[in-house]
């Protein structure tokens, strides 16, 4: 069958284009549909055991989203994403999340911050096991819920859509290289600085954390 690995999906009808959307979110991300290639939505709903509706339903979605595009009489074609929009795209993180981190060591109870040390756990414990879907999905719940203990609902939106925007191609490459694991044990090492509230620590840890994550991508499309 498929261009995806199998995903269980039950859900009411209202959801399930949702949960459509997010698999094919992930499996942007984790490099299973490649840039450039064409993807029916007949096919893609056979690999998911659903009808091809919600799947088409869902790519139009990822396609409002920049992820995907049409395709006349084809399907959806995976955009491709360059080098200058990565840099663009981790600029813009930057100047975002790296204030943010800092602000929030400063309000955020120590109780809310140690409510995420499972997640960064399974972080690690996922790019140690090599399951990057896990990887991806406990990623992106641990920097959304961090930002959204600052209280501002649209930087948290922002990140997301930048995340989304910027997925990261070669992680498959990059896992067997090993070098996954030092980007996921990161995680742990700012939620220590932030509980300490040491937030010029916090910081710097988040810029180099962006710079290693801006690296990833750079060889994961090296690597493609």
């Amino acid at each position: 069958m498929g261009h995806l690995t199998h995903r269980d999906l039950n859900a009411s009808r209202e959801r399930l284009r949702d949960q459509v959307a997010h698999a094919l979110r992930a499996a942007l991300i984790s490099g299973e549909l490649r840039p450039g290639v064409v993807y029916s939505a007949p096919t893609l709903a056979e690999d998911f055991g659903i009808s091809a509706t919600p799947v088409r339903e869902a790519m139009l979605d990822l396609a409002r989203e920049g992820l995907v595009e049409p395709v006349r009489n084809k399907g959806f074609r995976v955009t491709e994403v360059d080098e200058r929009d990565l840099d663009q795209y981790t600029e813009i993180r930057a100047l975002i999340e790296i204030p943010t981190v800092g602000r929030v060591t400063g309000i955020a109870s120590r109780e809310d911050l140690e409510a995420l040390r499972p997640v960064a756990e399974e972080i690690v414990r996922a790019a140690r096991e090599h399951d990057l879907i896990g990887y991806l999905e406990a990623d992106r719940l641990f920097h959304l819920t961090l930002l959204g203990l600052a209280g501002n609902e649209r930087l948290v939106e922002t990140v997301g859509d930048l995340r989304k925007r910027s997925r990261l191609y070669g992680l498959t490459a990059l896992d067997r290289s090993g070098d996954l694991v030092p980007s996921a044990e990161e995680h742990l090492e700012l939620l220590d600085l932030m509980i300490a509230g040491d937030a010029e620590g916090a910081e710097q840890c988040m810029t180099r954390h962006l710079g290693h994550v801006r690296s990833l991508w750079a060889e994961g499309k090296r690597d493609r």
